[in-house]
């Protein structure tokens, strides 16, 4: 396995990991630094593996982060709306 699939299934267990434990602000500050390391990752593995990999990486990451992921497309429809 290489380096950048290392790194994200790495992310993936701390991110879950994270999920367990109880947090006063929802996990949003825990989300936050999930994504500023998250997004290097992805680019990472699409440059080692290609756009297909990048792609699965991205959509898992997207399915743990759920939440940010809905409120960015209802703050984009709303954007759009107007």
């Amino acid at each position: 396995m290489t380096t950048s699939l290392i790194l994200a299934c790495l992310w993936a267990v701390i991110a879950n990991v994270l999920a367990m434990m109880p947090s006063k602000d929802n996990h949003w500050s825990n989300a936050y630094v999930l994504i500023a390391i998250g997004i290097p990752i992805v680019g990472f593995v699409t440059w080692q593996h290609g756009p297909g990999a990048g792609l699965f990486v991205m959509v898992a990451g997207m399915s743990i982060l759920r939440w940010p992921v809905i409120y960015l497309t209802r703050w984009i429809k709303d954007k759009v709306r107007r």
